[in-house]
């Protein structure tokens, strides 16, 4: 038998909390969830350090990847299946493509990402274009199978429709952690009606488009995702406890860099320190290597280091500040300056993050960045962009919100002997 059309003798399901059931007949899917690479994803975290936050955010790029294919599966077996727009010829490269779209997410992913400068959609397509388990799967479809997949990812393939099932505006990936994120954190913001949205779903050559009867279903699900993003994603003490793992691997690189003698050699982040990862490097790092280190780091002779691991492993973090930076950058400089003065490096205990997101958005002319916009099918036939029907998403269109946060260490700014008055002027300035 073909291996690209090869079914399981049995179908083998996944209890899925979101989706009740996660179907599995394909052989390739099969072969692809039992790779190495993809067993990986049970040790990276999806929503980072947020499990500080919101207790029960313990789920794993395993469980939403997952989400995705079952999602996509449903779309192309149950929604396109038999509609002349749709080419059955894709499935496979569609869930393949939906199964693997996080392979190559790092531990605390973007945190991780931020302070070593690489980008895990470049990790994803090295996984799956390099000498890996998951390379050897699609292998066995296609000689050039994977790259086709890496293609799907990367956004670079031709067949755009295929594409925007799994990054659009409204795809299956959204759909999945919106409500996953939403179950595990126990909050009601991500929860949209989501089987309406899957039966209004059209196949168009470039894209999905929705039908115009559930344009309110699309409404409820870009409110859902304004209201995931400023009351989870960005929650200040998740910000707070992702400064402090920020900060904890600055400090450590640059100790690296200075020469310094740690107890316990890093040897997972050599290749790290030394700006040359590698892929197998990479994929021998997942939340527990990371974790194991800041344990022992606690114990470390650098005060900064053991201080910050200490503050993260057992969620002391940083206090915050509401902060202006159009208006406040000299209230900084003098903060900055006191913090010196007390004994305390505002490189790591004084930090402004910033928090920003686009809701929804469509593309104008001339503009560098292309946002290919949420399409409505009329009943003539016509597409027309959301905003230009729904007056709540046209409320909401093209409008960034931004925040800022100033991080501090409030318990090192209590009283003491030693510098009593600056401590004062420094929780005067903070306001606290």
């Amino acid at each position: 038998m073909v291996y690209a059309v090869e079914k399981l003798s049995e179908e083998k399901v996944f209890k899925d909390p979101v989706h009740r059931y996660v179907h599995v007949r394909d052989r390739a899917i099969w072969d692809l969830i039992g790779t190495k690479e993809f067993q990986r994803l049970r040790r990276i975290k999806q929503l980072g350090t947020t499990f500080l936050t919101f207790h029960g955010a313990e789920h794993s790029r395993f469980h939403h990847s997952l989400g995705v294919y079952e999602i996509v599966r449903r779309i192309i077996d149950d929604v396109f299946v038999g509609r002349p727009e749709w080419n059955d010829e894709d499935r496979l490269l569609t869930l393949c493509a939906a199964l693997l779209h996080d392979l190559g997410h790092g531990p605390f992913s973007h945190a991780f990402e931020k302070v070593f400068d690489f980008d895990h959609e470049d990790f994803t397509r090295a996984i799956i274009l390099g000498d890996t388990d998951v390379n050897k799967v699609l292998s066995r479809v296609s000689p050039d199978f994977p790259k086709k997949v890496a293609e799907v990812i990367a956004k670079t393939s031709e067949k755009k429709l295929v594409v925007s099932l799994i990054s659009s505006q409204i795809d299956a990936d959204r759909m999945d952690y919106l409500q996953r994120d939403a179950y595990f954190t126990g909050v009601s913001y991500g929860h949209f009606d989501m089987e309406r949205i899957l039966r209004v779903m059209r196949p168009k050559e470039e894209q999905v488009v929705i039908k115009k009867s559930g344009m309110h279903a699309v409404e409820d699900y870009i409110m859902s995702r304004y209201q995931m993003y400023w009351q989870v994603y960005f929650h200040p003490v998740s910000r707070s406890a992702e400064v402090i793992l920020t900060k904890i691997l600055h400090r450590a690189k640059q100790l690296f860099k200075e020469n310094y003698s740690f107890k316990y050699e890093p040897i997972h982040f050599t290749s790290l320190f030394h700006e040359q990862v590698t892929l197998d490097a990479y994929l021998k790092l997942d939340e527990s290597v990371i974790m194991f280190y800041f344990q022992i780091w606690q114990e470390e002779k650098d005060s900064i280091l053991s201080d910050l691991c200490r503050r993260f492993v057992n969620r002391n973090l940083f206090k915050y500040a509401e902060f202006d930076p159009a208006k406040e950058y000299k209230k900084l400089a003098d903060l900055n300056s006191l913090f010196i003065k007390a004994g305390l490096d505002p490189e790591y205990y004084l930090v402004v993050d910033s928090s920003s997101d686009l809701p929804y958005d469509f593309y104008r002319p001339g503009e560098e960045e292309e946002r290919l916009p949420i399409h409505l099918l009329m009943k003539n036939g016509e597409l027309k962009e959301l905003s230009r029907e729904s007056e709540i998403v046209d409320a909401i269109s093209g409008k960034r919100r931004t925040d800022h946060k100033l991080y501090y260490p409030a318990d090192l700014l209590e009283d003491d002997l030693d510098d009593q008055d600056i401590k004062k002027q420094i929780r005067q300035f903070l306001e606290i």
